[in-house]
C-alpha cells in the first residue's frame, strides 16, 4: 500500500513542499531522508532532475548524516553552536526539498518559490527552535536541552510525515508552531532591561 497519493497537482505538491522544507528548520537531514526513502520505494513522485534523490548512494548518505546530526544536538554547548551555524543550512536545504516536491511548474516558477517561499519558512522553524532551546540554556543550564533536542527531531519525523500523507494540516501546525517562536521572539527584545543591569 502507498504511503500517500502521487502529487497529480501543483497545490498538492506546494503544500507537501512547503511542510517539508519547515521540517528542515527542526533537523536538516530528516526531510530529505524521508523523501529518499518514499521515493525509493515508489511512494512518492520526485519533480524533474531530483530522480538522484530516489538512489540507494543517497539514502544511505542521508541516513548517515541523520544519525550524526541527532547525536550532536545531544551534546551541551555543541547544540547551541549548531543552532547557529545551521541556520543557513537549513535554508537551503528548505530550498532543496521543496524544489523536489514542485512537480507540474516550470522551472522558474519552482525555484522562485523553493528560495522564497521553502527556504523562508525554513529558516522560520529553524529560528523559533534555536530560540526555544536558548531559553532552555539560559532556564536549565542546558539540562533540559536533551529534551528539546528530543521534541525537536520529533516534531522533524511528525511533519515530515504528516507533510506527506496530510500535507495541509502539516502546514497549518508548522505555521502555528512558527508564529508562536516569532511572538516570543518579539516579546524577548520588547522586554523591559531589570534594573540591576541597566547600570
Amino acid at each position: 500500500m502507498e504511503l500517500i497519493q502521487t502529487p497529480s497537482s501543483a497545490l498538492i505538491s506546494l503544500l507537501i513542499g512547503l511542510g517539508l522544507s519547515a521540517s528542515c528548520g527542526f533537523r536538516i537531514f530528516v526531510p530529505p531522508f524521508i523523501i529518499s526513502l518514499a521515493a525509493i520505494g515508489g511512494h512518492l513522485e520526485l519533480s524533474e532532475g531530483f530522480a538522484w534523490m530516489a538512489t540507494m548512494p543517497v539514502v544511505i548518505a542521508l541516513g548517515t548524516a541523520v544519525v550524526l546530526e541527532i547525536g550532536a544536538y545531544y551534546i551541551p554547548i555543541l547544540d547551541n553552536f549548531l543552532d547557529t551555524v545551521s541556520a543557513p543550512a537549513a535554508v537551503v536545504a528548505g530550498a532543496i526539498v521543496s524544489a523536489s516536491m514542485f512537480t507540474d511548474m516550470s522551472p522558474l516558477m519552482t525555484w522562485s518559490l523553493a528560495l522564497i517561499a521553502g527556504g523562508g519558512i525554513a529558516g522560520v522553524v529553524h529560528v523559533a527552535s534555536a530560540l526555544i532551546r536558548g531559553g532552555s540554556s539560559v532556564l536549565t543550564a542546558g539540562l533540559g536541552n536533551p529534551v528539546v533536542a528530543t521534541a525537536e527531531l520529533g516534531g522533524a519525523v511528525a511533519t515530515s510525515l504528516l507533510s506527506l500523507i496530510m500535507p495541509g494540516l502539516a502546514l497549518l501546525v508548522i505555521l502555528i508552531v512558527a508564529g508562536v517562536g516569532v511572538r516570543q521572539w518579539r516579546l524577548k527584545r520588547q522586554a523591559p532591561i531589570p534594573p540591576t543591569m541597566a547600570h
